[in-house]
């Protein structure tokens, strides 16, 4: 283990790690129970589960990746990783407002502040 790697702070690990559990979470929640999240959806139209799926499949490779590079304690692995977050969530914003979805756009809000506060935060570690 390096030194970087032995200076990065346990709070950082905790909220890293807590995006990932909570991303692998969702993935099972859309694959299991995706009526849950997708309220205003027709889950009987054709193609709905193919899209279902891979948005499954996109919270597990963050969740995932999230989970390694918190576990390897990699300042650059992170940081990839909250700035793939931070623009997950520039474009959940965007789609909040086409959609008029106001819950969307305030957890888009508040999840590209704690993206862009944990950026902060690595990049003084560097």
């Amino acid at each position: 283990m390096t030194e970087e790697q032995k200076s990065l702070p346990k709070w950082i690990l905790i909220v890293s790690g807590l995006i990932a559990l909570m991303e692998l979470m969702v993935s099972i929640q859309i694959c299991f129970s995706p009526q849950s999240v997708l309220e205003t959806v027709d889950l009987n139209a054709k193609g709905v589960d193919y899209l279902i799926y891979m948005w499954a499949a996109r919270q597990f490779a963050l969740g995932f990746i999230f989970a390694f590079a918190t576990l390897k304690k990699s300042i650059p692995m992170l940081t990839i990783a909250y700035i793939f977050f931070l623009v997950m969530f520039v474009g959940d914003f965007f789609i909040g407002i086409s959609q008029k979805e106001n819950a969307l756009i305030i957890a888009a809000i508040a999840m590209c502040i704690v993206s862009s506060a944990m950026l902060f935060a690595l990049n003084r570690r560097k």
